[in-house]
């Protein structure tokens, strides 16, 4: 019949004039009314083998009109293929002769590659306007009568575009997808198969076979009439369109066959887990994978099926003024953190950690240790006990240890699994893919180590397994914890000695826990030493609270008019305390009490009351033992009366951001003037801080520096790109809102 074009709802600049959907079911149908209602196409028409459908999709409005392939093709400049993906090639062959030169072609079907194969079969080639697609979006139901215009909203579609995509097709299709309320995402053709067979095609596949199974039970009555409502919710999608995941298996045969082999090979390993009774193995497995999920999902923030983790960007929005006051007790020390999960994981026995840091670099290196077979009960409020693998215990992971954020967690990673026997690779988010690695990677390729960095020295790493190291030693060009824990961690597992010379004192959190692991650390001076070839035994570690958390109440304190507050339980590690120190020489009220060694650590309580502060030449040697601290401090030097000069602190320069200019950058931005020199800064004090908006470059001590800033601001402050809070500082905004903070987080949009 001919289109019934009278209903159309054409509005003036639609994305595409006409789109044909062939085939009317649930994800044709509601892709259809989503589009027409948004007003996002000018005209709908459907083609589909059942004209009962096409005429209830004019009667729901879902559609404009219908007809044949020819009639609906012809002159449309989108075409959606909505049917089963066995059915594509009739589809495609039938609508070829059509299809007009400029037209977008996309897909909604759940595997890619049989439905690239086909259009290269079929169209002779890929078209750099043929974008498939796969809206992750379903229901129970089928039928056009099912379709619902909010089907896509707050869900996700992937696009496979070929590499020669042509970018306005991409951008219109895109923005027809996002219209209709999804999220887009891109990836490879292989990529979205690997991905989809494992997160989609084998849960399916697992309903179906137990639902049939055990329908197929003497009793099988009893078993549906009591299931508990876990076994309902997961069965759930058995009830699923057979013919359509008949179609699914069979065109994405390879990437599921690999994925059930896989899951056969592991759901063996539980089976003798449970036949021998051996608990350990299944506490290990059940552990890692529900802590796994809980991970990712919060380290995915709702972004699945991709791979670089990122989270909904954040914003800071400050008002001005205040005061601070309190008596409070900030997360445990990110460093130990770090350090308490590695040496649990090597040693004998369980080691049980009090105060852990839950911040998203922390958990990382807990679910990387977990990826290595390593049994990890918690967190749960602050505790965690590892069952440690001994040296020599750790597995190979099966496949990249993602870290996040963190730094301390690469470099140290890269210096343990340097000597281990198998091979592994060590990714991290956008901001972590920039920062250098050479540092810790040269000096382990003096040892023996073979890696492989990223262009420029960058991760990803590439750690070789099964290498010999060779004890040296080392003189750090640069003081950096970090390089001198990753080579004397590397030290553990290497012939001989391995000692490290450090140019100025850097913090001793990895030799403190070593001892008190039962493994000797020599120290001489400026120089640490460890022999290979000893054994770590468990214990039982208190984490102190966070110094460099702690820094920014220090600050807000010390810079707001009327403030008292109290900070407890502070770590007060020598290497540690330089922000005490600089607060001090600037005239900071700092006191001191309840100072106690705890599991090898100095803390102590703090109070601090407002001051006067006035600028000064920081000493050299107190850059080190503050350098995390320094992006706070910089606000200290504005609010200080005279000029505060920093010097010798190249180590900013390559943070979670360079530190110096992005801490200069927002100053400016906030009508601070500054003056950046290659190792430091120039800063006087006493000029007034404005309103304004800062980039914080995705540094979670930028962030909250200029939270901190806001207390002497004339006006409101916002910093973009906060997300990365949570990396170090859990719960930073309602701290620093109880303590008189005026800040209020958002997602941007």
């Amino acid at each position: 019949m001919e289109p019934d074009v009278s209903a159309s709802s054409a509005q003036a600049g639609p994305l595409f004039a006409r789109m044909a959907v062939i085939g009317l079911g649930l994800i044709g149908g509601s892709l259809a009314r989503a589009a027409r209602e948004s007003g996002l196409v000018g005209q709908v028409l459907a083609a589909d083998r059942s004209e009962d459908e096409l005429a209830r999709g004019v009667e729901l409005g879902v559609i404009d009109g219908y007809g044949t392939m020819e009639e609906v093709v012809s002159g449309a400049d989108l075409v959606v293929v909505a049917v089963p993906v066995r059915a594509t090639r009739e589809v495609l062959e039938q609508i070829r002769p059509f299809l007009g030169p400029d037209v977008v072609l996309t897909d909604v079907g759940s595997t890619k590659g049989s439905f690239v194969a086909v259009v290269n079969e079929v169209l002779g080639g890929w078209p750099p306007r043929v974008i498939p697609g796969h809206p992750i979006a379903g229901s129970e139901k089928n039928g056009v009568s099912a379709a619902r215009g909010d089907l896509f909203a707050d869900h996700k579609v992937i696009l496979t575009p070929p590499e020669d995509v042509d970018a306005d097709a991409l951008s219109r299709l895109t923005s027809l997808w996002q219209g209709c309320g999804a999220t887009v995402l891109t990836m490879s053709v292989a990529r979205h198969d690997e991905v989809l067979a494992a997160t989609s095609h084998l849960p399916h596949l697992i309903a179906f076979s137990l639902v049939d199974t055990l329908a197929g039970e003497d009793q099988n009555m009893e078993i549906f009439r009591y299931a508990a409502g876990g076994f309902r919710d997961f069965t759930r999608i058995a009830a699923s369109d057979p013919v359509m995941w008949h179609d699914i298996f069979l065109s994405n045969r390879e990437a599921v066959l690999r994925v059930i082999d896989h899951f056969n090979d592991d759901l063996a390993q539980l089976r003798q887990a449970i036949d021998a009774q051996d608990g350990d193995a299944l506490l290990r497995v059940f552990s890692r994978a529900r802590a796994a999920r809980h991970h990712f999902s919060k380290m995915l923030s709702g972004q699945a099926y991709v791979t670089d983790m990122s989270q909904k960007p954040v914003r800071f929005r400050l008002q001005p003024g205040g005061s601070i006051a309190g008596d409070i007790r900030v997360p445990g020390d990110k460093s130990i953190s770090h350090r308490s999960i590695m040496l649990g994981a090597l040693a004998d026995g369980v080691t049980e950690v009090e105060g852990f840091l839950e911040g998203e670099d922390s958990l990382a290196t807990l679910q990387a240790f977990r990826d290595m077979g390593v049994t990890i009960e918690g967190p749960d409020n602050g505790h965690v006990r590892i069952r440690g693998v001994g040296m020599n215990g750790l597995q190979a992971p099966r496949g990249p240890l993602y870290l996040g954020n963190s730094g301390t967690a690469m470099r140290l990673f890269t210096g343990l699994l340097a000597a281990q026997p198998f091979d592994s690779e060590l990714t991290g988010d956008a901001s972590l893919s920039r920062r250098p690695m050479g540092r810790v990677a040269d000096p382990l390729r003096a040892m023996g180590a073979v890696i492989e960095t990223g262009e420029g020295g960058t991760p990803p790493l590439r750690i070789r397994g099964g290498q010999t190291l060779s004890g040296i030693h080392y003189d750090m060009p640069v003081a950096s914890a970090q390089v001198k824990s990753c080579l004397l961690l590397a030290g553990l597992y290497a012939e001989g000695m391995t000692s490290v010379h450090e140019p100025a004192p850097t913090r001793d959190h990895t030799e403190r826990m070593l001892e008190g692991f039962g493994y000797h650390v020599h120290r001489d001076a400026a120089t640490a030493s460890v022999n290979g070839g000893g054994k770590l035994t468990a214990g039982r570690i208190d984490v102190p609270a966070d110094i460099s958390s702690a820094a920014f109440f220090l600050v807000a304190a010390s810079i707001a008019e009327g403030s008292d507050l109290t900070l407890r339980h502070v770590g007060m590690n020598p290497t540690r305390t330089g922000v005490i120190n600089i607060l001090k020489l600037m005239g900071a009220d700092i006191e001191v009490s309840n100072e106690r060694e705890i599991g090898g650590e100095p803390v102590a309580d703090l109070r601090v009351r407002s001051a006067t502060l006035h600028g000064i030449d920081i000493p050299e040697e107190q850059v080190p033992l503050a350098i995390d601290e320094f992006p706070v401090l910089f606000v200290a030097a504005a609010c200080a009366e005279g000029r505060t000069v920093l010097r010798g602190a190249e180590e900013l320069r390559v943070k979670e951001s360079d530190r110096i200019q992005v801490m200069a950058d927002g100053l400016k931005a906030v009508g601070v003037e500054t003056t950046v020199t290659p190792d430091g800064i120039v800063i006087d004090g006493g000029q007034t801080i404005a309103g304004g908006t800062v980039d914080s470059h995705g540094d979670h001590r930028i962030a909250m520096s200029f939270a901190v800033a806001s207390l002497r601001a004339t006006g409101d402050i916002q910093v973009n790109d906060c997300a990365n809070v949570a990396t170090s500082f859990p719960g930073f905004v309602e701290m620093a809102r109880q303590t008189g903070i005026r800040i209020d987080a958002q997602e941007e949009q």
